[in-house]
C-alpha cells in the first residue's frame, strides 16, 4: 500500500496526551494478494459464484451463509448525519454487558472453528453473535506495529491472525469476516482509503486503499464496523500499539464512518447521497471522541481556514453541557472562547502570517478529573494580522458569562457578552448573586505601572439585596482583564476563580484615579454615593455623600473633623481639604462608646 512506506510525518501529527485516539491505526491491502480484489468484484453483487466456493477447503463442515446481496436502497442512510444516533440500529450497549464479559474470558487460540463455537454459547441473535465476535477480536488481536513496517514476514490468514494474536487492519477484516461466515452471519471485508495513521489535513488520496474493514448484514439491513480501530491506538512514532476499545467504531452510523472511511466502491457507503473522493478529501476530520462527547457539528466543515480580515471563527454544538479549551500553535492567547449552553464560539486572531494548527478539546461538564479531549483540528490559514486583537496573557479561557457561571452563582448578567467596550473608561456590571456568595474582583493589564492592590481599587463593589455591581474606573486606556472570584460566606477558605471578562477603552484621554480604600468596618451593602474619587481636590469644600446603617455617628477627619448628619437613610455633609494630606471616614458604632473606627480612606492631592 501506498501511504505504509511513507516515514509518518510526527509534525502534524503531534497530538497530544489529551487525545485519545488520535493516531489511529490504518493499514493496506498486499497487491500481491488476490483474493481481496475477487472479493471486492463480488462486493459489486456481480456473477453467480458462490462465495464459499471461493474460499477452498477451509470452510469445509460449517454451515455455509448465503450469498451476500448487494447493498441495496433498505441499506441506505441519509447524509449528512441526522444527530439522532451515534448506531445504525438500536444497541443498548447495557444489554450485552454479561455477553461482553464472557466474551473477553473466552481463551481459544488453535482453531477458528472452536473460538466461535466457543463464542456462540452465550449469543442467541445474529446481533449478540457479531457483537461476541466483535468484542472478543477487540480486545486479544493487537496492532501488528513491526508486521505493518515489514509485510513481507506477515500472514493475514485468519488462522495465523489468531495463533500470532497480532495482526495488520488485512488481517482483523479477514478474522472477523471468517467467525462471522462460521456463526452463519453475512459479512463482508471492505477496504478503502482512511483518515488514521499518519493522516495530514487536507491530503488527497491515490493509489492502492490503505485500510480494511468489515460490513455485517443485520435485521435485513447491512451495517459498518471495524475492529482494528475498536481495539486500540498506535503511538506517535508507530512503534508501540496499545489496547484501548473503542465503541464507537461498533455498528457505526454511515453518516459518521464516512468521516473516516472511503470505501473503494462507493455503495459500500450505504449514504444516500454518496460522497465523491473530494468531499471526503476537503470534509473536517471529527475523531471518535467529538461524537462520543455528544458534540453533534463543527462550523466550518473543512479542515482549512482562511482567515478574514485576520479573524477565523469556529463553532460547536453539542447535546448537553460541555467545557472546552483550545490550542492554536500551541498556546490559547490568540483567541476568545466563549461557551454557550448548546456548544461554544471560538474567535481567532493569529499574531503571525502563514499556516497554524488548531486543535479543539472538550470534556463532559460532569466529569471529575481534568482531562480534555481533542475533538478537532484544523490548519488556519492566516493572510494578515490583526494587531488591535492583542489580548493581554491575563486573559483566560472561555471568557464571558455562560452556564457555567451560572452554575456558580452569577445570574442574570448585565453584559452576556465576553467583551466590554467603554468610550470614557467607566462601566458597570451587574449580576444576581446566588446565596451565600462573597466576591473578589481584580483589573489586570499587560505594561501597567500599577500593582495588583492598585488595580482591585480601581473596581467598586456595590451591593443592592442579591444584586451585586462592579463599578469600574479605569486607569488609563487599553485592553483590561476584569476576573472575578467567588467563595461561599460560610467558608474560610480561599476564592475560587469563576471567569474573567475583557474591557477594551481605545480613548487615551482616560485617566481615572482609584476609589477610595475600604477598611474592614466597611460593610458590604454601605455604598458611596460621593466622592467616588480616591483622590480629593486640594484646598476646596467637598460634599460627601454615603449610605451607611446600624451606626451612632460619622465624622469626616480632615485638618478638622466634620461630622454627618443623618437624614433619610444618608449620611451627608462636607469637609475643606486644606492642610491635610488624606482624609478619613469615621464611624461611631454605639452612641454609648467612645471610640471610633475608620471605614474610608481618601488621598489629597499635592499643590
Amino acid at each position: 500500500g501506498q501511504r505504509a512506506s511513507r516515514e509518518p510525518c510526527k509534525k502534524t501529527q503531534a497530538v497530544t496526551s489529551y487525545s485519545n485516539e488520535g493516531t489511529q491505526v490504518t493499514v493496506e491491502v498486499h497487491p500481491k494478494d488476490t483474493t481481496p480484489q475477487l472479493f471486492k468484484k463480488l462486493s459489486f453483487g456481480k456473477g453467480p459464484q458462490r462465495l464459499s466456493s471461493l474460499r477452498g477447503q477451509d470452510n469445509k463442515g460449517f454451515q455455509r451463509t448465503k450469498d451476500p446481496r448487494p447493498p441495496g436502497g433498505e441499506d441506505l442512510h441519509a447524509y449528512p448525519w441526522d444527530k439522532s444516533s451515534l448506531k445504525s440500529m438500536p444497541v443498548d450497549l447495557q444489554q450485552f454487558e454479561k455477553l461482553d464479559a464472557y466474551a473477553l474470558k473466552v481463551n481459544i487460540k488453535n482453531s477458528v472453528e472452536e473460538l466461535v463455537k466457543a463464542l456462540l454459547k452465550q449469543a442467541r441473535t445474529d446481533l449478540e453473535k457479531v457483537r461476541a465476535i466483535w468484542m472478543w477480536i477487540c480486545h486479544h488481536i493487537e496492532y501488528d506495529v513491526v508486521g505493518y513496517h515489514n509485510k513481507s514476514q506477515l500472514s493475514s490468514k485468519p488462522i495465523d491472525v489468531l495463533q500470532t494474536g497480532k495482526s495488520i487492519c488485512e488481517g482483523y477484516a479477514g478474522l472477523f469476516e471468517k467467525m462471522c461466515s462460521i456463526a452463519g452471519i453475512q459479512c463482508m471485508k471492505l477496504s478503502g482509503y482512511s483518515k488514521g495513521y499518519g493522516y495530514k489535513m487536507g491530503q488527497t488520496f491515490t493509489g492502492d486503499s490503505d485500510h480494511a474493514w468489515n460490513a455485517v448484514y443485520l435485521d435485513g439491513r447491512w451495517h459498518l464496523l471495524d475492529s482494528t480501530w475498536g481495539s486500540g491506538a498506535v503511538d506517535d512514532s508507530f512503534t508501540k500499539f496499545t489496547f484501548r476499545y473503542n465503541e464507537f467504531y461498533f455498528l457505526t452510523h454511515p453518516a459518521l464512518f464516512i468521516n473516516n472511511h472511503f470505501p473503494d466502491n462507493s455503495n459500500w457507503q450505504l449514504l444516500k447521497p454518496t460522497l465523491t473522493l473530494k468531499d471526503f478529501e476537503n470534509n473536517m476530520l471529527h475523531n471518535s471522541n467529538f461524537y462520543m462527547l455528544g458534540l453533534l457539528t463543527a462550523h466550518p466543515e473543512t479542515a482549512v481556514i482562511q482567515t478574514v480580515n485576520g479573524k477565523a471563527s469556529v463553532s460547536v454544538d453539542c447535546r448537553s453541557a460541555t467545557l472546552f479549551t483550545f490550542k492554536l500553535k500551541g498556546t490559547d492567547e490568540h483567541g476568545l472562547m466563549t461557551l454557550k449552553k448548546h456548544g461554544m464560539k471560538l474567535d481567532i486572531y493569529p499574531q503571525k502570517t502563514g499556516s497554524h494548527k488548531l486543535q479543539i478539546f472538550a470534556k463532559p461538564s460532569k466529569a471529575s478529573e481534568d482531562v480534555y479531549n481533542c475533538v478537532l483540528e484544523y490548519v488556519v490559514e492566516c493572510k494578515s494580522v490583526d494587531k488591535a486583537m492583542r489580548f493581554p496573557k491575563d486573559l483566560h479561557q472561555p471568557v464571558g458569562p455562560s452556564w457555567f457561571t451560572e452554575r456558580q452563582g452569577f445570574l442574570r448578567p448585565s453584559h452576556p457578552s465576553p467583551i466590554i467596550h467603554t468610550n470614557d473608561g467607566r462601566c458597570s456590571v451587574t449580576f444576581t448573586l446566588g446565596k451565600d456568595i462573597s466576591v473578589l474582583a481584580s483589573l489586570h493589564c499587560d505594561n501597567s505601572s500599577l500593582t495588583e492592590d492598585m488595580t482591585r481599587r480601581h473596581i467598586m463593589q456595590i451591593h443592592r439585596g442579591n444584586q451585586i455591581e462592579l463599578k469600574i474606573h479605569l486607569p488609563h486606556a487599553g485592553n483590561f482583564v476584569l476576573k472575578i472570584y467567588a467563595k461561599k460566606k460560610s467558608d474560610p477558605g480561599n476564592y475560587d476563580y469563576i471567569f474573567n471578562y475583557l474591557i477594551t477603552c481605545l480613548n487615551t484621554e482616560v485617566k481615572w484615579p482609584a476609589f477610595p480604600q475600604s477598611y474592614s468596618k466597611w460593610v458590604e451593602d454601605y455604598e458611596i454615593l460621593e466622592p467616588l474619587s480616591g483622590l480629593l481636590p486640594a484646598n476646596r469644600n467637598v460634599q460627601f455623600k454615603l449610605k451607611m446603617h446600624g451606626i451612632a455617628k460619622v465624622l469626616v477627619q480632615a485638618e478638622n473633623t466634620y461630622p454627618l448628619t443623618q437624614s433619610r437613610g444618608y449620611w451627608e455633609g462636607t469637609c475643606n481639604t486644606s492642610g491635610c494630606r488624606e482624609v478619613f471616614v469615621m464611624v461611631h458604632e454605639n452612641a454609648n462608646h467612645s471610640f471610633y473606627s475608620h471605614v474610608l480612606k481618601y488621598e489629597v492631592e499635592t499643590q
